[in-house]
């Protein structure tokens, strides 16, 4: 048994006999005091329980935000962080106005072909020159007309009379419509786009161009890459085709249609 206990009883009886107290009084203190304490404790307990509460509401808190992918110890690092990607966003977006301006050059130096009734757009982030296949080639042949070479003249002039366009690179692409080739000297619409858009390399760095040889290619699309509806007699002509396509640099390789519109 406790020691203090056994005493409060004896205390009591001493505090009586010589203070004038009766025993009654000394017990509504003792009962005060006892209060007091239980009063003391619940305090406590509750203060305990509200600290317990918010430290597992941070702990809550904390798991919420690396959940979402936060660093919760680098968050006094977000302002410096911010600042960061705000530069790196900067630099970006100098670094693609200054491929815009590029390519609007380029484009305005191609402008003179506009002229001769070619297109020249951005198609699958490379500048196209698109050359009627009508104007180059009867129906089912491969040797340039006398119109086509008129043509084929002009553009290589253009490319020539700028420095900066004879130094790129550039790949003829030939391309068909729809309808089926069988048999016959090319076998399909691969063999006729492959050969037309080698006999358009030939002429432009042949004597009839003499474009720089090393900067040249040619390629076959057959009917793969239409540019309007083969169901139509007009798409079909539109699809019948020999593109020019200006051979992007490393650096140009981005999503062109969204700094250059046609």
């Amino acid at each position: 048994m406790n020691r203090c206990l056994l005493a409060v009883p004896v205390l009591l009886a001493s505090l009586v006999g010589g203070c004038g107290h009766s025993e009654d009084e000394w017990r509504a203190q003792l009962a005060k005091y006892n209060e007091l304490q239980d009063s003391s404790e619940a305090k406590k307990a509750e203060l305990e329980k509200q600290l317990a509460e918010a430290k597992q509401h941070v702990a809550d808190l904390e798991k919420q935000l690396q959940d979402a992918g936060a660093d919760v110890k680098k968050m006094s690092s977000t302002l410096e962080d911010q600042e960061k990607a705000l530069a790196e966003y900067k630099a970006r977006a100098k670094q693609l106005e200054a491929i815009k301006a590029r390519f609007d050059l380029l484009r305005k130096k191609l402008d003179e072909l506009t002229k001769l009734g070619l297109a020249v757009s951005i198609r699958r982030n490379r500048m196209v020159i698109s050359l009627p296949g009508d104007v180059l080639f009867d129906t089912g042949k491969v040797e340039l007309k006398k119109e086509g070479e008129d043509i084929l003249k002009k553009v290589a002039q253009v490319i020539k009379a700028d420095k900066s366009l004879a130094d790129r690179d550039y790949q003829v692409a030939g391309h068909t419509d729809n309808q089926p080739l069988n048999g016959g000297t090319y076998q399909d619409n691969w063999g006729l786009s492959l050969m037309r858009a080698r006999s358009v390399l030939i002429f432009l760095v042949g004597k009839g161009g003499a474009l720089p040889r090393a900067h040249w290619s040619a390629a076959g699309f057959a009917d793969t890459d239409p540019v309007a509806n083969n169901g139509t007699k007009d798409g079909q002509q539109k699809n019948r085709r020999c593109d020019l396509i200006v051979v992007p640099d490393v650096d140009e390789m981005i999503d062109l249609t969204k700094l250059t519109k046609e």
